[in-house]
């Protein structure tokens, strides 16, 4: 290894242990910081009933559950939106737009990916919710209210699944970017090679998908922890109350909405700032698992292209 490649190896080493390092230091602080809520709590942090208390902390209750089933069903509800919308745009760019419309509409979709969270956020507070409210939530409500998932009015437009329908916006052009890059990078010669075969557009398009399985799940995942991830817009659309997700229309809590809503007066209650640490450490958790398995399945899908 010539001294070149010693110095470059080693720069890249120092930045690689300096992420390592950061990532550590933040489990670190988030688990030192939550460890008196922890103590003190114990299992009831993971309760349902959030119930602060300035003066008895013993009668108090910071249960993360209901945050915590709102940060799951939003993102996944906001993957299982996305994830088709992604695939169908990319198989669009790749097969059936114009050559001179690729990179425009490829380069429009990087724009959304770009624009602040905050924009999202009042788009959907402001224009989304009373739509939905007006065309879709209350039809439904009145039509299948009967069913537990459109059972309960929406008053505002606010809830759970405009929250989901907002992040899956967020998150389909990141999705967009790596299920295209993977598809793209298919050599010709395999599209040829199954046209010649006899095989319809259709029939080419789904096998040649097929080769792109790993990259699709790399997508959704990394989909999934930004969506889980996701704060301002959220809190701006998902109505910021304590209701179990279990009516798709009904306000509820996202951990990371919880903690922008609560933090700033949590230092009045006792506990209730370790506890928001704790949502944030569980946060945490749940964003590298579902980054590292991203990660994992994209680097198996630029293996094998």
């Amino acid at each position: 290894m010539s001294s070149g490649d010693r110095l470059f190896y080693y720069g890249l080493a120092s930045v690689a242990a300096v992420s390592l390092a950061v990532v550590l230091l933040l489990i670190l602080v988030l688990s030192t910081q939550s460890w008196p809520a922890i103590s003190f709590y114990g299992p009831g942090l993971l309760g349902w009933e959030w119930r602060p208390s300035e003066t008895r902390p013993e009668e108090a209750s910071y249960g993360l559950l209901v945050p915590l089933a709102g940060t799951l069903v939003t993102a996944l509800l906001a993957g299982a939106i996305a994830l088709p919308l992604s695939v169908a745009a990319a198989v669009m760019v790749e097969e059936y737009l114009p050559l001179g419309l690729r990179r425009p509409f490829s380069l429009l979709v990087d724009v959304m990916a770009g624009v602040p969270t905050i924009v999202y956020g009042l788009w959907g507070l402001r224009v989304l919710a009373p739509f939905l409210r007006d065309t879709v939530y209350r039809p439904l409500h009145g039509l299948l209210g009967w069913i537990p998932l459109f059972s309960c009015d929406s008053l505002t437009g606010s809830g759970v699944l405009t929250a989901s329908l907002l992040l899956a916006v967020m998150i389909t052009p990141y999705m967009f970017a790596i299920i295209r890059e993977a598809y793209h990078s298919i050599p010709s010669t395999y599209r040829e090679a199954v046209l010649a075969l006899g095989a319809t557009r259709y029939e080419a398009v789904r096998i040649l998908l097929s080769m792109t399985r790993p990259a699709i799940v790399a997508a959704l995942l990394l989909g999934l922890g930004r969506a889980a991830g996701e704060t301002v817009a959220v809190a701006l659309v998902i109505g910021s109350a304590f209701n179990p997700p279990v009516c798709l229309f009904t306000p509820s809590y996202t951990i990371s909405s919880l903690i922008a809503n609560q933090f700033a007066e949590s230092s009045f209650y006792p506990y209730m700032t370790s506890a928001l640490y704790f949502g944030g450490l569980v946060l945490l958790v749940i964003g590298l698992a579902l980054n590292a398995g991203g990660l994992y399945y994209l680097s198996r899908a630029r293996r094998f292209a």
